[in-house]
Order: structure tokens, then C-alpha cells, then sequence
């Protein structure tokens, strides 16, 4: 207790103490100036034994890869809320399931990008412009031309990948050509694989 005056004692933190340092640490600053800690397009070099190029090479890769990834990961959920027919029930669930696998691409996708020192595209403007993926329209349409749609996707992305894996390889970037094979090529030849399984002849999904 504060000795005071007249005689009485005041407690620490009262209203009239002062603030002690500790409470300006913790109110919030929310005032912060807008600015860019890292351009995009931009390598910040990092100890993983690869020379800037090829960093940026593989970044440049990734990023076309986790804009296509993002766009058909979105088209599966659209196709998801919006699918009808005889076989909505399976298209229903399948289609989020491969959302799901689609999801987990994308974070193993965008974390490569960060760890080579590179900036992951994840905004809904810049993947829109930067994807290859043909846009579907807002409307809903038949099963059939979903699955078309879906397909198309994968196999953009598919030989995108391929052609990408080759070109980190001759790079000596070991490390993101067994993410473009193991990991993006894998998971769209599986899913275009149960999709177009769909689209037999004895199927009834027909447009």
C-alpha cells in the first residue's frame, strides 16, 4: 500500500496510479500502416541449398499449379451444392470427397512455395487471373457437363504438372519434383479416374 498525506494508503493500479508498461503491451495497435513485407514474384534466400534461379523457377511452377489446384478445388464444391439427377447421391458425396482431396493440395502446395522463400498466390482476383481452367458458368448444369468440366480440369492440370516435374528435375530441385509427382500428379489421375468412370456408356449421367 501507497503511503499518502493524510495518513490513509492507496492500492497499486488504483485510477489515478499510472499505466504500468505491461497494459500498453497488450492493448491492441490498430492503427498499423498498410505496406508489402515481400513483393510477389520476389525470393527471399533461404539455407536450402538451392541457387535463387531455381527457387524462383520452381515458385513460379507451384504458384500456376496451386491457381489451377484452387479453381478446381471451387468447382468441385459449385458442382457439389448444385448437382442433380439419378445418381445425385453419389456425384453428391464423391464430389465433396475430392473437394477434400483438393484442399489438402493446396496447403502442400502453397507451403512449398513459402519454404523455397517464394510469396503463394491465394486471393480470389489473383488466382482468377492467373488460372488456365476454363470458367464454368454461375448457372447449374446437367451431371454430364459437370463431370466434362471436372475432367478437363484434372488433365490441364495433369500435363501441366508432368511437364513441370521434368523441368524441376533438370533444375536439381528433387524436393518439388516429388511434390508435382507424388502429390499433384497422384491425386488428379485417381479423381479424373472415378469421374470419367462415370461418363461409361451403361452410365445414366447423360446430358
Amino acid at each position: 500500500m501507497a503511503a499518502l498525506k493524510n495518513g490513509k494508503s492507496k492500492a497499486a493500479g488504483s485510477p489515478t496510479s499510472p499505466t504500468p508498461a505491461s497494459a500498453k503491451e497488450v492493448k491492441p495497435n490498430l492503427h498499423q500502416q498498410s505496406h508489402e513485407t515481400q513483393r510477389y514474384g520476389e525470393i527471399i534466400k533461404l539455407p536450402n541449398g538451392l541457387s535463387e534461379k531455381v527457387c524462383k523457377q520452381s515458385v513460379a511452377l507451384l504458384n500456376q499449379c496451386l491457381a489451377d489446384t484452387i479453381t478446381l478445388r471451387d468447382m468441385y464444391k459449385k458442382h457439389h451444392w448444385q448437382v442433380v439427377g439419378p445418381t445425385f447421391n453419389q456425384l453428391h458425396l464423391m464430389y465433396d470427397q475430392h473437394y477434400e482431396g483438393q484442399v489438402l493440395l493446396v496447403d502442400i502446395v502453397a507451403e512449398r512455395i513459402q519454404l523455397l522463400g517464394g510469396v503463394a498466390l491465394a486471393m480470389a482476383p489473383d488466382i482468377a487471373e492467373a488460372t488456365k481452367i476454363a470458367r464454368p458458368p454461375r448457372g447449374r448444369e446437367p451431371a454430364a457437363v459437370q463431370l466434362r468440366r471436372l475432367a478437363e480440369a484434372h488433365e490441364q492440370i495433369i500435363i501441366s504438372a508432368r511437364d513441370a516435374a521434368e523441368q524441376v528435375d533438370k533444375s536439381g530441385d528433387a524436393g518439388i519434383n516429388d511434390v508435382f509427382v507424388s502429390n499433384v500428379l497422384r491425386t488428379n489421375e485417381l479423381q479424373v479416374w472415378f469421374l470419367t468412370e462415370h461418363l461409361v456408356a451403361a452410365s445414366p449421367v447423360t446430358a
